[in-house]
């Protein structure tokens, strides 16, 4: 079950700041502090004197810097001053606040965060994407909702069908507006916005102000302030980085080798088919993986990312999908089992790890074909990667990834992740075993099957993220 608090991870503001001092009122921050959230980030601190006074701004900063409170507060302090009023939500009301997002789950994350704050305050959120049925999503308009959280696709065809209107918003927000301008949803979102009333609040917050975003800003945005905290190239100091050259046979042993250590990590790839081929593998070699990319219906990427945040599964495989807009605690390792193609899906990608204000490690496989696109990449990203060969079995990786390695057997995966295809036994003693870095096997007990993975993971102290708090742990303690 969820954690029903508001969410994001600890991590120290400057001296003095509170949550209460920027403005945030008493009830609000009553609701933080019962979280054990008391410390805003760089981007809260910069912005919410701003956005509660009712302003337009301009919010620059990476994902996981704290966007989503620093836009959420300002959200629920407008439509609370407002009050609620029984009458009107009975026949319907217009919803009140509008915030678009460019994926599912980051729709579904943002949701989290508000609702604590929102249900002292009887206000009503809803969430709308494709994938899913409409028809829920219908009758919560006509029930009434206070504020809409969507992507903009589904929530053109329920505006195209009338089963909504924005006539009535006072505040929208645009969240990761630079990925949604990636993703092609620019014209969907300016026919959206042109149906809200010009002289409501709007927020726009955004990693960069390329592909389009500086046309947003100027048509819909008034007079806006600027705050820019917390940049895509932020996290590099935060992050170990690191390109190893491998061959082709040895690919996936180093995968195995350190997604079989402690903690989650996530594994990315270029193409849904290769995201969902590497899962296969890596299952069959005992490891709890589960897959994210654009083929799987909703409900599946929805249970696959559960069983990641909550520990059932330690290695989500992912396409560029979960580069942006997924906010799973203690990610300790990324690897990039496919090279991205371009700096910035690099930058996006290694950011899964590295946040709000924790450390973490970034891995490159490169073939020797790569090898000189990976160079280049990661001039045009910024960092200095540490370059090594190796085959399986160097002792670099149990310095990447700490731990004693285990692996699972396919009863204990099939028992940790139901949907999990079957595999066969894993190759050796078809029995749960713990291996060397070097790929020697020691004998282990086979009891606890994944909750062996997961029970000895510490829980993040004094996070501030809402309802996601997980045991995760870290690969590293420094």
């Amino acid at each position: 079950m969820a954690d029903d608090r508001p969410t994001q991870q600890h991590a120290p503001a400057p001296e003095g700041a509170t949550f209460q001092s920027l403005g945030v009122p008493a009830e609000l921050t009553q609701v933080l502090a019962d979280a054990g959230i008391t410390s805003p980030f760089p981007i809260q601190t910069a912005t919410l004197p701003d956005s509660l006074a009712g302003r337009d701004v301009l919010g620059r900063g990476r994902t996981g810097s704290g966007k989503t409170l620093a836009f959420a507060l300002p959200v629920v302090t407008r439509l609370a001053a407002d009050g609620v009023r029984p009458d009107e939500r009975k026949a319907g009301r217009k919803p009140r606040a509008l915030i678009l997002a460019p994926t599912r789950e980051l729709v579904a994350q943002i949701n989290e965060t508000l609702m604590p704050l929102t249900r002292p305050l009887r206000l009503r959120t809803i969430t709308v994407f494709g994938g899913v049925s409409a028809g829920p999503q219908i009758d919560a308009f006509r029930k009434g909702v206070d504020i809409v959280i969507a992507c903009p696709g589904r929530l053109e065809d329920h505006l195209g069908q009338r089963n909504v209107s924005l006539d009535d918003i006072q505040v929208t927000v645009l969240d990761e507006a630079d990925h949604m301008a990636d993703l092609g949803f620019l014209p969907v979102v300016k026919r959206i916005m042109d149906r809200t009333p010009e002289n409501g609040q709007r927020l726009l917050f955004s990693a960069t102000l390329d592909n389009g975003i500086d046309v947003l800003v100027k048509r819909y945005l008034s007079r806006p302030v600027t705050h820019s905290v917390d940049s895509e190239q932020s996290p590099v100091a935060a992050m170990e980085h690191h390109v190893l050259h491998v061959s082709s046979d040895d690919r996936l042993p180093v995968l195995v080798d350190l997604a079989s250590a402690p903690g989650r990590t996530m594994i990315f790839t270029r193409t849904k088919h290769r995201a969902k081929q590497l899962t296969r593998q890596l299952i069959k070699q005992g490891i709890p993986a589960v897959e994210m990319h654009g083929n799987l219906a909703q409900n599946t990427r929805t249970r696959n990312l559960a069983a990641f945040s909550d520990g059932r599964a330690t290695a989500l495989v992912a396409t560029d999908i979960a580069a942006r807009g997924i906010h799973v605690d203690d990610v300790a390792l990324v690897i990039h089992a496919d090279p991205p193609v371009e700096h910035k899906a690099y930058l996006h990608r290694s950011g899964r790890t590295a946040r709000a204000g924790n450390d973490g490690t970034v891995v490159t496989l490169a073939t020797e074909d790569q090898r000189s696109d990976v160079k280049q990449l990661a001039r045009k990203a910024g960092i200095n990667p540490t370059v090594t060969q190796l085959r399986v079995g160097d002792p670099l990786l149990s310095t990447l990834a700490p731990g004693e390695r285990s692996v699972l057997t396919p009863a204990e995966i099939e028992a940790a992740l139901p949907s999990a295809p079957s595999q066969g036994n894993p190759p050796g003693t078809g029995k749960h075993r713990s291996r060397t870095p070097g790929g020697g096997q020691r004998g282990r007990s086979g009891s606890g099957g994944a909750a062996a993975r997961t029970g000895s993971r510490s829980t993040s102290g004094g996070g501030q993220r809402t309802g996601g708090q997980r045991s995760g742990g870290s690969r590293r303690a420094r």
